[in-house]
């Protein structure tokens, strides 16, 4: 029997339901835009996004069509385009929870959660305002020394981890490369989600070259095809980004009106290359 639970990228956005910690790469390590089309055109409301560490146009748009309640993240922007449109606009407007973060503070929750401990011990953001924001997270004395503050960053367990990779196998195991955030999201959510270029008959994690960059079937829930399913974002060792359409978005989502016009003229066209 094949062991591979090869999804459609429906199934998929399907299993994000409304209410989900939906935790989500940065904008150079396998953005599934594929699957963030998909719950454009879902039902699926009230997410509470996990950006490992950050994120971009994956996050506004999803923001800007209603779907997020809380963001949790280090930062969201466009990059060389500019400032997230529809975050800067949902922050100023009250209409998203902001849980502010940096990126070791996330990485931190994510790898507690990972190992199955009740929260990690960081130093970084003592004396910072994300403290004053952040209740959750406590500063203690070190036990092991005197006068040495560290702050407790509570596990980060999201519902769903999903992004793009370049290919799985029949076994169910996908190729991440050196982009070991995939495997920390993976490893600390309840379930994992990918969409792929393409299914290949060999056995990744057989392959002696390749089995360090394999994130074992043992986490990945469900796996659909998608060719060029990460544009206009890149995707290692597959495609370039396409930073011109990034600026065409940033253009557009400006005002609510051409973020609308953008994404209804993305449904039409379907545009994935």
């Amino acid at each position: 029997m094949d062991p591979l639970n090869q999804l459609t990228i429906a199934d998929i956005v399907a299993a994000i339901p409304s209410g989900t910690k939906l935790a989500l790469p940065t904008h150079y390590a396998g953005v599934s835009m594929a699957a963030t089309r998909e719950l454009l055109r879902s039902s699926t409301r009230n997410l509470h996004l996990v950006c490992v560490p950050t994120a971009g146009m994956q996050a506004d748009l999803l923001i800007g069509a209603g779907l997020v309640q809380t963001v949790e993240t280090s930062a969201v922007s466009l990059a060389e385009a500019g400032g997230a449109p529809c975050f800067n606009r949902a922050v100023c407007g009250g209409k998203v929870k902001i849980m502010d973060a940096t990126c070791p503070a996330l990485i931190a929750g994510l790898t507690a959660a990972q190992k199955g401990a009740p929260f990690a011990a960081i130093r970084g953001i003592i004396g910072s305002d994300v403290l004053a924001s952040r209740p959750d997270c406590r500063v203690i004395d070190n036990p092991f020394a005197q006068d040495d503050p560290v702050v407790l960053v509570p596990a980060l367990r999201p519902d769903v981890a999903l992004f793009h990779a370049a290919k799985a196998d029949r076994l169910g195991n996908v190729w991440i490369g050196r982009l070991r955030e995939l495997a920390t999201m993976a490893y600390a959510s309840h379930a994992t989600y990918v969409t792929v270029e393409e299914i290949v008959d060999e056995d990744l994690l057989g392959n002696e070259e390749l089995s360090a960059g394999v994130l074992p079937a043992l986490y990945v829930s469900g796996v659909a095809v998608a060719p060029r399913g990460a544009w206009p974002y890149p995707l290692q060792g597959c495609y370039r980004g396409d930073p011109k359409e990034v600026f065409a978005y940033a253009e557009a989502a400006k005002t609510p009106e051409g973020f609308a016009a953008y994404v209804e003229q993305s449904n039409e066209n379907k545009v994935t290359a």
